[in-house]
């Protein structure tokens, strides 16, 4: 077979050898399977990626909140020990109506630790979330062991204290006689803040408000 002899004009084209039919039908298919694939068959391919995606996805989410189920029960067990842990430190705040005598259980603190106030001032009451925070001023004459004492108490007060900003110096009093003859050689003086739990009507106001001074 010459293929320079045939005519390719495709109106000749029933007139061309059998096998070059044969070829050139075959390449049609092959164009037009193609092109069926990538119209059709290409876009389900990329469905099913997708779909694939989301399925690994979905069994990653089943397989962590399997994990969670399991340990359901003592997720449970850690909530009820956090809610028991947050209840016995809100009982350990004051409700309003204990501030004057944890005040005093404070300044008492004080004297039992033999020492001598020269500044006992409560601050301005600033309201938090669910609590209030009362700060108190104090300056202090004694000694080193005085001051270990008075710390020591206060941490095993009923309720909770805490003392910052602690600063010693030279008790410059006791130079002038002031201290009455006592060896108040030092000065303390410290910012004790204690707490109360809020009043109903007091959460979320955000208010400032004043207590009144306790005398040591």
């Amino acid at each position: 077979m010459n293929l320079s002899e045939i005519s390719w004009d495709l109106e000749n084209a029933g007139a061309w050898p059998l096998p070059v039919k044969i070829l050139v039908i075959g390449l049609l298919c092959l164009v037009l399977a193609g092109m069926w694939f990538y119209l059709d068959i290409g876009a389900q391919l990329d469905q099913l990626a997708i779909e694939q995606g989301k399925e690994t996805e979905l069994r990653a989410m089943f397989e962590q909140k399997q994990r969670k189920a399991s340990t359901l029960e003592e997720y449970k067990v850690q909530l009820q020990e956090i809610e028991k842990t947050f209840g016995d430190l809100l009982r350990q705040l004051p409700s309003k109506t204990q501030v004057p005598e944890l005040l005093v259980d404070v300044s008492q603190t004080g004297l039992a630790s033999g020492l001598e106030f020269e500044l006992f001032k409560p601050g301005a009451e600033s309201i938090k979330d669910f609590y209030a925070e009362l700060p108190i001023e104090v300056r202090v004459w004694g000694s080193f062991p005085d001051f270990g004492s008075f710390v020591s108490g206060l941490a095993t007060l009923p309720r909770i204290v805490t003392v910052h900003n602690i600063k010693i110096t030279p008790n410059a009093a006791r130079e002038t006689g002031v201290t009455g003859g006592r060896n108040y050689a030092l000065t303390m003086s410290a910012l004790v803040r204690t707490y109360r739990y809020l009043d109903e009507g007091e959460m979320g106001a955000g208010v400032v408000k004043s207590v009144p001074t306790a005398r040591p």
